[in-house]
């Protein structure tokens, strides 16, 4: 298997937004598409994606895991960018059916499908910088995957950027491509001067997230995270470790905090970064002004393993699903 998201599946489910209202959608052969040069996409990104997983048990079904609440989240980031908002139950079909149709390419765990619902702005008009797209194309892709920590969990190093945010304000809640490429400048040169992973964005001191993933403190007792506002993302796989967590026993602190309470905190707790690609991944070392901080010993710890596993067991079919996050399909393929 391929470095991950480099690898797909030959079929693409997809549908249009035309004459105000949306066509019926159909699974086809994978090809590229066809799009006018003036398409809103292209020069106001107009554009919102998903990202999440489908497993393929022992039993030969197809498990997606939080079908519905990335469903929601898509209609909400539609919603932000005045893109027509696809109606909940056809995008869930359409990525269901799309499974189905590749149960048999999904790998066992820990490897996994990875879905990709994108949703982009096609009308075509360059003068409508001020205007959203009224046509728009929505398309699913499957992307077998392997386990992003095959070679070991090994920590991560990330720069303390206090000053600077990841993204605006307005924008940080919507799953849009403009977020990332907000962040992947700085991202970059702090990759080249300081030799981290990812950075840290504080703005005014006030910790939030990375350019990808959420971030999240955690002792033997408690875990500590942001609490959810409009400046950024509102991660999928953080509120599926703060439930579990509840469901250990720690104590579910969303509350804000700042830069120099964190350097305090890395002191007792571990840090981890949560997300669809790696789950919970753990950090070793904070830069912050030049100089290195190690986040406890700057090993893994074991509550994030802990947590880690607890989420992965119910993925992978190893405990019950006691928080209905699964949806399982049947494994007979869809007719095209």
């Amino acid at each position: 298997m391929g470095q991950f998201g480099t690898e797909f599946c030959d079929h693409i489910a997809i549908a249009r937004y035309e004459n105000d209202a949306w066509q019926a959608p159909s699974v086809e052969p994978l090809k590229p598409l066809a799009l006018h040069p003036a398409a809103h996409v292209f020069h106001y990104a107009s554009t919102c994606f998903e990202g999440f997983k489908a497993y393929r048990w022992d039993d030969g079904r197809a498990r997606i895991f939080r079908l519905h609440d990335h469903v929601a989240r898509m209609q909400k980031s539609a919603a932000s960018l005045r893109l027509p908002v696809p109606d909940a139950d056809m995008l869930a079909r359409m990525v269901m059916d799309l499974v189905a149709h590749h149960v048999d390419d999904i790998p066992l765990p820990p490897s996994s499908l990875y879905l990709r619902p994108t949703l982009i702005g096609t009308l075509e008009n360059i003068g409508a910088a001020a205007a959203p797209s009224t046509e728009a194309t929505l398309f699913v892709l499957a992307s077998p995957v392997g386990d992003y920590f095959a070679g070991g969990a090994a920590t991560l190093k990330l720069l303390v950027e206090d000053q600077r945010a990841r993204t605006t304000e307005q924008l940080g809640s919507t799953k849009t491509g403009g977020n990332y490429a907000a962040a992947l400048g700085p991202t970059l040169e702090a990759k080249e001067k300081y030799g981290v992973d990812q950075v840290l964005f504080c703005p005014n001191g006030d910790v939030q997230e990375t350019g990808a993933a959420n971030f999240l403190l955690i002792s033997d007792h408690e875990i500590i995270t942001k609490p959810l506002d409009s400046t950024f993302l509102h991660g999928m796989t953080r509120d599926s470790v703060l439930k579990l967590g509840a469901d250990l026993g720690y104590k579910i602190n969303e509350r804000e905090f700042s830069v120099t309470e964190l350097l305090e905190l890395v002191k007792t707790h571990e840090a981890a970064l949560s997300g669809t690609a790696a789950c919970l991944a753990p950090v070793g070392t904070l830069v912050y002004n030049g100089k290195e901080i190690k986040v406890r010993d700057g090993n893994p710890g074991p509550n994030t393993e802990k947590l880690r596993k607890a989420l992965q067991d119910i993925q992978y079919g190893l405990v019950p699903d006691r928080h209905g996050w699964l949806t399982v399909l049947d494994a007979v393929p869809v007719a095209i």
